[in-house]
């Protein structure tokens, strides 16, 4: 049983703080007003951080959903209290190597989900 859900939004597709980088280093470029320049520099602050809580967000409800799922197939690995080493179709040992193998993966996806929001600080 594979589990084909949604990708793990793990990697961004634009950097916020690397997209606020280079908004800054074009707006150091022009010449604006101290207080104005002091209002676009907090308002790309607060744009940031908002882009870094959303992503946050988003991956603790990716971990979430692998827990979930996880613990679905763990469910339906309750079917391994009736197989015997006796089992004449074979083929039920396959099918739980493939709900244990899809239990690793999911599991990798939810650690690298947390592992994500651990190594982020907000700007």
């Amino acid at each position: 049983m594979m589990y084909y859900g949604p990708p793990l939004a793990i990697e961004r597709d634009e950097d916020a703080s690397g997209l606020t980088r280079r908004i800054r280093n074009l707006i150091g470029t022009v010449a604006l007003d101290c207080d104005c320049r002091q209002r676009v520099n907090d308002a790309l602050q607060r744009f940031a951080a908002q882009e870094q809580h959303r992503h946050d967000r988003q991956c603790l409800m990716d971990a979430r959903q692998q827990r979930a799922s996880i613990a679905a197939l763990v469910d339906l690995l309750g079917e391994l209290e009736e197989v015997t080493w006796q089992e004449g179709d074979r083929s039920v040992f396959a099918e739980l190597a493939h709900i244990f193998d899809d239990i690793a993966r999911m599991a990798a996806q939810g650690s690298a989900a947390m592992q994500m929001i651990s190594r982020e600080t907000t700007p």
